[in-house]
């Protein structure tokens, strides 16, 4: 595994493209914690993010999981570049010929998905004790690590989320249009729902029930967005006469489907990479 994990390191570190995504993508990961130097002073409007207590423990581990997994797509090029270079530059046929096998390619691949995933979490796992202590009024131990299967959840998107991007890289083979492919699923995936909510079932839960198990939605469904957790917003909506009904848990059969989505698209790509004729 070492092996061909460390062949895999070297195409993306040698591919300019690839490298220079990967390292822009670690640089903004770090930008969350410029967001606790934004201020807002506007006559009596003054709003200070980090005062509101989104590095509060142990909400922070909702709100830097939910932020860093916006910025994925950074990797989802490199990951789907990475599998058109090997089309373009003859590179898989190539180790087809020094004596890899195509399980072996699909496994290098997988274990690159996994690897940045790992690294993505760990980055924000540490970034996060480093901001939580510097801004959080609550450091006690017990509060520090609570709601720690937001990092869970986060690790298990990334792989999932990396994964449909390889499958893509490989039925594709180009990373633009895979790329493309990619949006307009979650458009398909948005109209679908939005059928299924308001023409199919607009009375019932069964939509929400349904699109559960699509890719992208279980994906999303890992980590809510968090802000209207934050007691600001929560204030507000009670003013207004709106209470806050929403679930942002980790649920561990949301984290089942993404599993079990990833099983999918890696199997299909092995299935696709053995019956093609390179």
């Amino acid at each position: 595994m070492k092996r061909l994990l460390s062949i895999e390191l070297q195409k993306i570190w040698k591919n300019k493209a690839s490298r220079i995504l990967t390292i822009t993508y670690f640089v903004l990961l770090s930008f969350i914690a410029l967001i606790a130097s934004i201020k807002f002073d506007i006559g009596i409007f003054k709003l200070n993010l980090a005062e509101m207590g989104i590095f509060n423990f142990p909400f922070i581990w909702h709100f830097n999981t939910y932020i860093a997994a916006i910025l994925k797509f950074f990797l989802a090029i490199v990951i789907v570049s990475m599998m058109a270079n090997e089309y373009i530059y003859g590179t898989l046929k190539q180790n087809l010929i020094d004596g890899m096998s195509k399980k072996e390619f699909i496994l290098s691949k997988f274990l690159t998905v996994v690897l940045f995933a790992l690294c993505s979490t760990i980055f924000v796992f540490v970034m996060s004790l480093i901001l939580g202590y510097s801004f959080s009024s609550y450091t006690e131990f017990g509060i520090v690590f609570s709601d720690l299967e937001y990092i869970l959840a986060f690790f298990v998107k990334l792989i999932g989320f990396f994964s449909f991007c390889l499958f893509l890289g490989i039925f594709v083979k180009r990373s633009a249009f895979a790329i493309g492919f990619l949006f307009v699923w979650n458009i398909v995936e948005g109209i679908a729902k939005g059928i299924l909510t308001f023409k199919i079932f607009p009375d019932s839960s069964t939509a929400e029930k349904i699109t559960q198990f699509f890719p992208l939605e279980s994906m999303s469904n890992l980590i809510v967005e968090p802000f209207s957790r934050l007691s600001v917003i929560k204030n507000i909506g009670t003013q207004i006469g709106v209470n806050d009904i929403k679930d942002y848990s980790v649920h561990l059969s949301t984290i089942v489907v993404v599993l079990v989505w990833t099983v999918i698209f890696m199997l299909m790509s092995y299935k696709i990479l053995r019956k093609r004729d390179l």
